[in-house]
């Protein structure tokens, strides 16, 4: 079974939610669990169906042992109330970071208008097996000064090389990854939070890139923004000055924890990557406008976003902007495209690989991930797709085009044998990371290696046959 990192919580939701309303009494509302085998009752508001609290067994046990509690007090005395809840369109990733973050049971799902929708727990999030990954959970999550959050991202740099050494398969990797460095991220941003003095508008760090992707590796440096609401572009220069130290602190701390500083400088605490909404809206228009080789090189960087910490309402008010303004800019995509496509997976036609005359080795990012990358990030800005994964982008646009499930899930499978080779390659000592020399690979390696190849090869021609390049 393939691991899940995006899609929706809808399709997580098993059974219809347990509703109830305030003043009912918890008697009732116990027996009404019984009769329906669930696990908790949410308490909604009459008028707007909004969820207001949450009733699970372990509450009432907990609580109704008090002298003073009697079952036959309204429910909103017992609830545990300020529910943490998720619009049902949200990922998957973004749940389970969020039960880690608050060391959750489960969470509440709403829909377009805030009304209750379902509930999903840790067992549905995670009905894929994942690496143990608790311990170190708790190991970020206790970590109070720098040292304890570097020592943290050690212990966790360790479990992944072991886990890689171990033979874990790439998509529950990459996803076990993004969410330990999620949690050391959002740690970071912590620490730096309670020695600045922040201005009080709403503001959202962004993940670029592979982190954006959820498709970091053990080798990986910083790719990061901020973004926050300013009324002008006074109020934005104002308000960036007061931004800019306490991102250079967060990047400082992600460095020291073994996340090193961009060299190209897409970072948080550079002027350029740290704007308002407004300013960010202006750069994408303007890399879609001008279409020039560096926009494009910044479309494969920047389109790649996702929320970390903050008001995630900001990243998704700026993608729900790029994605309309993308899939309106034929012209744009055309040259996305032609740039993909400028060159090939690393086929021959005499020989099964084409690799570097003098080390013989090939470049599994540039000529084995990438192909799959750039044709999925073009699909999800022309469909209007919100997921950054590539694998999710891929099944999304093969659902929406028409391919069959063989075909995405060959696309799938390809992307995801040439990453676990990339993270491989990078446990060999003294080796380049992300290159291999298909003549030390045995017979099967090199025959999935080849086939998965044919599959970027594949993916390229559907892309050349439908912008007619």
């Amino acid at each position: 079974m393939r691991a899940h990192t995006g899609g929706g919580l809808e399709g997580l939701i098993r059974r219809e939610p347990l509703s109830v309303l305030p003043e009912l009494a918890v008697r009732e509302v116990l027996r009404r669990m019984c009769d329906g085998d669930a696990a908790e009752a949410v308490v909604v508001a009459p008028s707007t169906g909004q969820p207001l609290g949450i009733l699970t067994e372990r509450d009432v046990i907990e609580r109704i042992a008090q002298p003073a509690e009697s079952l036959d007090v309204p429910v909103a005395g017992l609830m545990t109330g300020g529910v943490v809840a998720l619009p049902r369109t949200a990922g998957v990733h973004e749940a389970r970071l969020l039960l880690a973050r608050h060391r959750l049971r489960r969470l509440v799902v709403v829909d377009e208008l805030g009304r209750l929708a379902g509930v999903v727990s840790r067992d549905d999030l995670y009905a894929v097996r994942r690496p143990a990954a608790d311990d170190l959970i708790g190991r970020i999550q206790a970590a109070r000064d720098e040292a304890g959050l570097i020592d943290a991202a050690r212990q966790v740099g360790e479990r992944a090389a072991a886990l890689v050494d171990g033979g874990e398969q790439a998509g529950r990797m990459g996803e076990w990854i993004a969410l330990l460095n999620d949690l050391l991220v959002q740690a970071a941003i912590d620490l730096a939070e309670a020695e600045f003095d922040l201005p009080l508008v709403p503001w959202c760090w962004l993940a670029f890139g592979s982190e954006g992707r959820l498709e970091q590796t053990l080798h990986t440096d910083q790719d990061n923004g901020l973004i926050f609401m300013a009324a002008g572009e006074a109020e934005a220069d104002s308000l960036r000055a007061r931004f800019l130290p306490f991102a250079r602190r967060v990047n400082g701390l992600l460095d020291a924890c073994g996340f090193p500083l961009c060299q190209g400088g897409i970072m948080a605490g550079n002027p350029r990557w740290c704007l308002s909404l407004d300013e960010w809206r202006y750069c994408f228009a303007d890399w879609m406008r001008s279409a020039n080789a560096d926009d494009l090189l910044n479309a494969t960087i920047f389109f790649d976003f996702r929320a970390l910490a903050g008001d995630a309402a900001l990243a998704d008010a700026l993608r729900g902007w790029l994605l309309g303004a993308a899939a309106d800019n034929a012209l744009f995509l055309r040259f996305m495209t032609e740039n993909a496509l400028r060159s090939g997976p690393p086929l021959g036609r005499i020989r099964d690989f084409v690799v570097d005359r003098q080390s013989g080795r090939l470049d599994l990012k540039r000529d084995g991930t990438r192909p799959f990358v750039d044709a999925a990030r073009i699909y999800a800005l022309e469909l209007g797709l919100a997921a950054t994964a590539t694998v999710d982008r891929l099944r999304a646009a093969g659902d929406l085009l028409r391919w069959s499930g063989r075909e995405i899930d060959a696309l799938s499978d390809a992307f995801e044998f040439i990453l676990q080779l990339r993270l491989r390659q990078q446990r060999v000592p003294g080796a380049p990371a992300n290159q291999v020399a298909p003549d030390e690979l045995n017979d099967l390696e090199r025959a999935f290696l080849k086939e998965s190849l044919r599959q970027a090869r594949r993916l390229q021609d559907r892309l050349r046959s439908r912008y007619q390049l």
